[in-house]
């Protein structure tokens, strides 16, 4: 049955034609993700749907028992309002008080929320997203429509919600950049592009595939159409008698294809990898501990970043992961330890929030990306630089924005107007080609669309810095990075080799392990007594030793450094061609790198298995 239908619909914000003779449907049931590059109308589609906005050209009829609700972006609510409260606002009747109070508490404690009668006033923006989503997920509703749901909640949460999305039999409308959870949530994917939308049958992976098979077609057909003109153009100038039938005839094949429109290419943001030196010493964590009041958020945390490493931070909201970060910025203090950051680090600190209640944006040395609203965007740009060094060469501060998808007349216009995914990718422009040589990473997928997350994952690839991230993306996580620090109770945090995939998988196989144990695993028989503790037969605990552990640590930036040696060792030898006596040592010198590097590879798969 058809719920809701947008038809022809056209609308225009600031001169910007968000949809132009758009159409849209959504059936009794239907599970959609919603995607496309921030500032292409994700939000106005939602807003279109759930009636806070009207067209200016076109219908929208919705189906007369049809009862939406819709988490927004940023929610608000009064600010002396109880959290308890604001969840059941819209929700309670006398009959139901009691079983929705029950929920409600029970929902807040799994998002995190505990002081049930907090004010509004006191809570962050993820609180209140959290408590939003809380009351919309109560209401007896056919059509959620969900802004933004995964922005603010931990990895665990997330796990819920997929999980109770997934449960859930009414029809589903989100806007999400979490490619995971538009994998196992969603049953059609709806691409927004160019004012138009395109509708896909499937989940995102599947998505991903028919738009490949799209595009190839495309770039086929147009192919055969310069293929074709060519011909056309040089039958033309063989210069045959232009009384001829077949001469006008070929003139005006020529013409018509000519004229036809090639398929548009997707907008893409190129990033040329670039970065400064980075000398022997990088940053050092000696012994840090944090504390706010009677919460101990970090105990005696140490940590030697290597170059290339790719560290993870993770865990609970709250448990201390920003502070972490603000720490190795140089913008929090450590309660005691040190931080010993070399003399040519360079650190780009992507921040979670940008800061928009101080006069200026720095602190303790580090841009925290203050953005006035009344500056011009390609100002904000031209405060690091007039122009950028880029692999690739030098280039303006104006050509960078419109690789970043702000073109020329976009670029004059104050940062306020922008859309709040808008105003983060100009952030991560501002942090990345600052030539940062450590790149701190405060929840960069918030806010972000796919298209920017996809392009920020290949250059993080070519970086050949230190990369620290602290996210809820699986998926972002597993593409990126290498080792992960899950927080645990007390402010303790253990390391886990691998992505967000691999660390659940050790956790899960821990788990087992401590069940396989006591004897206590679900579903299984108690272990006899003489039994408890024993391990099945032939199963091992493996653990590293201390000095396996520290060669696992440094092992891949030693990889790193022989395969460099070895081609500086090619380059000399080319060089000294005719001087043999020279070309013997460095033959030598060659011959013993390779037999370190190939003792080394031995090493690493060791202790990879």
């Amino acid at each position: 049955m058809n719920l809701i239908n947008l038809e022809n619909i056209t609308k225009v914000f600031a001169e910007q034609k968000i949809f132009d003779r758009a159409s849209f449907s959504l059936q009794e049931g239907e599970k959609i993700g919603v995607i496309g590059i921030n500032g292409t109308g994700k939000t106005t589609l939602l807003k279109l749907l759930a009636g806070l906005e009207e067209p200016d050209e076109g219908t929208v009829t919705a189906a007369n028992h049809a009862v939406i609700r819709y988490l927004p972006q940023h929610p608000e609510f009064d600010p002396g309002m109880s959290s308890l409260e604001c969840v059941l606002a819209g929700n309670v009747t006398e009959e139901n008080r009691w079983t929705i109070e029950s929920d409600a508490k029970a929902m807040m404690t799994r998002l995190g929320i505990r002081d049930f009668g907090q004010p509004a006033g006191q809570l962050s923006g993820g609180e209140k997203k959290r408590l939003a989503l809380i009351s919309v997920l109560l209401s007896p509703a056919d059509i959620l429509l969900l802004d933004e749901p995964t922005n603010h909640l931990d990895n665990g949460m997330s796990d819920w919600l997929e999980d109770y999305l997934k449960k859930r039999r009414g029809a589903l409308v989100m806007v999400t950049h979490d490619r995971y959870f538009l994998d196992s949530v969603t049953s059609r994917i709806v691409e927004i592009d160019r004012g138009s939308i395109y509708s896909y049958q499937t989940n995102y992976s599947g998505f991903l595939e028919q738009k490949t098979q799209r595009r190839e077609m495309a770039e086929a057909s147009e192919r055969k159409r310069q293929s074709i003109l060519r011909v056309e153009l040089e039958w033309i100038r063989r210069g045959a008698r232009a009384r001829s039938t077949k001469q006008k005839a070929h003139i005006q094949r020529y013409e018509e294809l000519k004229d036809r429109q090639a398929p548009a290419q997707d907008a893409r943001l190129e990033i040329s990898s670039v970065s400064s030196r980075l000398g022997k010493t990088t940053v050092e964590l000696e012994h840090i501990c944090k504390s706010y009041g009677d919460k101990k958020l970090i105990d005696d945390f140490s940590y030697l970043f290597l170059k290339g490493d790719r560290v993870g931070f993770i865990g609970p909201n709250g448990c201390g992961k920003s502070t972490l970060m603000k720490i190795i910025a140089g913008i929090v203090p450590q309660d005691s330890g040190q931080v010993i950051v070399g003399q040519t680090v360079r650190m780009g600190y992507y921040a979670q929030e940008t800061v928009s209640d101080r006069e200026d944006g720095r602190d303790g040395g580090i841009d925290v990306s203050y953005m006035d609203p009344s500056q011009r965007v390609i100002d904000y740009v031209k405060d690091i630089a007039e122009y950028i060094r880029t692999a690739d060469g030098t280039v303006s501060a104006s050509a960078m924005l419109e690789q970043f998808l702000f073109p020329p007349e976009k670029q004059y216009s104050p940062i306020g107007k922008l859309s709040g995914g808008e105003k983060k990718r100009l952030n991560l422009l501002r942090v990345l080609f600052s030539s940062p040589n450590v790149i701190l990473l405060d929840e960069p997928t918030n806010n972000l669309d796919i298209a920017t997350l996809t392009v920020l994952e290949d250059y993080l690839d070519r970086f050949d810095g230190i990369v620290v991230t602290v996210s809820h993306d699986r998926y972002f996580l597993d593409r990126t990075m290498k080792r992960i620090f899950a927080f645990e109770e007390g402010g303790r945090l253990r390391q886990y080799e691998g992505g967000y995939t691999d660390y659940a998988a050790r956790k899960a196989a821990e788990r087992e392990d401590e069940e396989a144990e006591t004897g206590s695993e679900p579903g299984k028989a108690k272990a006899p007594d003489g039994e408890k503790g024993k391990r099945p037969r032939g199963a091992r605990k493996v653990k590293f030793t201390y000095k396996e552990q520290k060669d696992y640590e440094t092992i891949e930036s030693e990889l790193a450094e022989l395969e460099d040696r070895i081609a500086a060792l090619d380059g000399e030898m080319e060089a000294s061609a005719r001087d043999f006596v020279r070309l013997n040592q460095l033959a030598e010198e060659k011959q013993e790198a390779e037999a370190l590097l190939e003792e080394k590879m031995e090493r690493w798969m060791f202790l990879e298995e």
